[in-house]
């Protein structure tokens, strides 16, 4: 059925007017007062700023490649703003990590008389106003905020971690997806291609040249093909949600992937060992783990210091009141300076087990550090070696074995409509065919996902791309 039937056949039903009445209603029907002609750009801007393209900054993207995802990706990351947050707030502490404590202001009304509370009655009497200040023991102030500056530093790396993590989980996702639309593309193609293979085997079955099983084992090749389409959708379904979920994005949102990938080559990649040193220098989780041993060192030597005396300096001014007859003049006012110091008389149940403890924090640290290394060793041998088998099977599908099988299905359908193959034969080639296809391009978003995830372990975005 045309798109364009009953388009120009129906009858139009408006009264031709004059020209002049025909313009007199246009100029009516768009005359507005002036206020709203001076309204009216504020209004479209308002449409504008509050559109659906600038919600998201992706509804109007259509295709979205890799690279706008993972811009997206990082652009609108909560738990990377998290992150930052943190770091902030860390940054904030170390100056009050390293601060003086606040001093003390008090006033004190000392030696005052009971029996009535005069200020001039007896000699000690007097009214004190007092500062003090307390001061750490040297060394105590720098330890307390190297301390949380490294902690800090650890937080500023796991931004860095977290980044390179989840610019993998893009990759991953998008190739994912990727894998899975040229799936569905090519069992489309497929279901064409047995559509047309039922349709031929319909007509050799009537002149009498085919038998009905023929037909019937089209069928059912057209069924699996769209069983296999249904199951494939959900998957699909499944990996744009993830992809979503990355953006920042409700995850029922629609995405569209470019029809042909502008990079499908799979690089060729250093020794393992260089891959091995990389990784070492340059893994942000590693340095955080770094950081975090430090962060404990530092507290170990204040815990150390803490056996120390801290140091309170205080200075008084004591007002009095009344005459002095000894002297003849008026009482003096009272000076007075204190110093004092804490005793850590309790240090074998208090300080020294402080100590204990810090150095076990110290101990628990490095043993972390040393098993996150191993762990960062064991995740590029393994990426390291899943990609290459898989890149080498993307290098055989695509180099050996389709062009093998596009040939033999050519070869196979021409010999089918001469009798000189039968449909058994015909339809389990192009099931190669098309199995094959589809293997190739899940093999390849295989290899780039453990190129991705290489990646990460080493701590780079982009690794050779």
């Amino acid at each position: 059925m045309s798109i364009f039937r009953g388009f120009g056949t129906r009858r139009s039903t408006h009264v031709i007017l004059p020209v002049g009445t025909r313009i007199r209603r246009a100029f009516r029907a768009l005359w507005m007062p002036p206020c709203v002609w001076f309204l009216l750009p504020a209004v479209c801007l308002a449409q504008s700023a509050s559109s659906p393209a600038d919600v998201d900054g992706m509804t109007m993207l259509g295709e979205i490649k890799l690279d706008q995802a993972i811009s997206l990706a990082l652009d609108h990351s909560l738990e990377l703003a998290g992150l930052r947050a943190q770091s902030n707030a860390l940054r904030a502490a170390s100056s009050q990590a390293g601060a003086l404590p606040d001093p003390t202001l008090s006033l004190h009304a000392m030696n005052m008389p009971v029996d009535t509370f005069s200020l001039d009655q007896e000699p000690m009497t007097q009214m004190q106003l007092a500062l003090s200040q307390s001061f750490p023991f040297p060394g105590k102030r720098k330890l307390r905020r190297e301390a949380v500056e490294r902690q800090a530093s650890a937080s500023d790396q796991m931004q860095v971690e977290r980044r390179s993590a989840i610019v993998a989980d893009v990759r991953t996702a998008w190739w994912q997806l990727m894998s899975l639309d040229r799936a569905l593309q090519i069992v489309g193609q497929s279901k064409q291609l047995m559509r047309d293979s039922v349709q031929i085997a319909q007509t050799k079955y009537k002149v009498g040249d085919g038998l009905q099983q023929d037909v019937l084992l089209a069928q059912l090749e057209l069924y699996r093909l769209l069983e296999r389409e249904l199951k494939l959708q959900g998957m699909r379904r499944s990996a744009q949600a993830r992809l979503n979920r990355l953006m920042n994005r409700p995850p029922d949102r629609a995405l569209t992937l470019p029809a042909n990938p502008t990079n499908i080559v799979l690089p060729e990649l250093p020794p393992e060992r260089e891959l091995l040193q990389q990784a070492e220098t340059r893994r942000a989780l590693i340095d955080v783990h770094r950081d975090l041993v430090g962060a404990a060192q530092a507290k170990l030597e204040l815990a150390r210091k803490d056996r120390f005396p801290d140091f309170k300096l205080g200075v008084g001014y004591g007002f009095r009141q009344g005459f002095d007859p000894m002297r003849n003049t008026d009482r003096p006012d009272f000076l007075s300076v204190v110093l004092s110091i804490n005793v850590p008389i309790y240090s074998a149940s208090k300080q020294s087990k402080a100590v204990e403890q810090r150095a076990y924090e110290v101990s628990r640290q490095l043993l972390i550090m040393q098993d996150t290394l191993r762990g960062v060793e064991a995740a590029v041998s393994q990426n390291l070696a899943s990609y290459l088998a898989v890149r080498d099977q993307v290098l055989l599908l695509d180099t050996a074995i389709i062009p093998q099988a596009q040939q033999t299905v050519a070869s196979m359908l021409a010999g089918y409509q001469v009798n000189e193959v039968d449909f058994l034969s015909l339809v389990n080639t192009q099931i190669t065919l098309y199995n094959a296809q589809i293997n190739y391009w899940q093999s390849l978003s295989v290899a780039k996902q453990a190129l991705a995830k290489l990646a990460a372990a080493i701590g780079v975005e982009a690794l050779y791309e």
